[in-house]
């Protein structure tokens, strides 16, 4: 899994609303000028080819200015369980809540998908993101020793339990509503 230190801010710039949609393969040229950026190894235009085409138990999601991608993310459910398999924000555009708005999403698909429980893996020295998942209940789990193969760097292995329960929906109401213009209501299928 990929993951910046995206998140808690204040919300984007002024005029420049940001908006979650489902990823597509014309999305994948900023998709990837991210991945470069703040990837060590990154995913390559094949490997995003192939999940996309993966579905209906992957979910890949853009967060968008009108014209520019700013982040993504991915989630796969199976056997009621989803982990979020890469979540990134541009640089530019960390700390501004675009990670916990892509966050959102993919824990709203989740539980609409019937999940009980959500995990990821997180670079040990990427508190920031930590901070991020903290935020959506994650918690420590284990480690995955040399997980990151182009630096040697350990996983921290987070879970997020009980997300199918009334409190786990609450929280995401409490993170919607901490969002200064609020989380889209959904993710937006609209022509990105």
């Amino acid at each position: 899994m990929t993951t910046t230190s995206a998140s808690l801010g204040a919300g984007p710039p002024s005029g420049l609303a940001v908006r979650i949609s489902p990823m597509r393969r014309r999305h994948l040229r900023s998709v990837l000028r991210i991945e470069t950026q703040v990837c060590p190894r990154p995913w390559t235009l094949g490997l995003f080819l192939s999940e996309l085409q993966a579905e209906p138990g992957r979910r890949y999601l853009v967060a968008r200015t009108a014209t520019t991608v700013v982040g993504y993310g991915g989630l796969m459910v199976a056997v009621g369980e989803g982990h979020v398999t890469t979540l990134a924000v541009d640089p530019a555009w960390q700390r501004r809540a675009v990670g916990t708005r892509l966050l959102h999403a993919l824990a709203s698909w989740g539980r609409a998908q019937g999940c009980s429980g959500l995990t990821l893996e997180v670079r040990m020295g990427n508190t920031a993101a930590q901070s991020l998942y903290r935020r959506f209940g994650f918690a420590p789990a284990g480690v995955r020793r040399g997980y990151y193969a182009e630096t040697k760097e350990d996983a921290l292995i987070m879970w997020a339990h009980d997300i199918d329960r009334p409190v786990y929906a609450e929280r995401l109401d409490a993170i919607a509503e901490s969002l200064s213009g609020g989380v889209d209501g959904g993710v937006g299928e609209g022509a990105a």
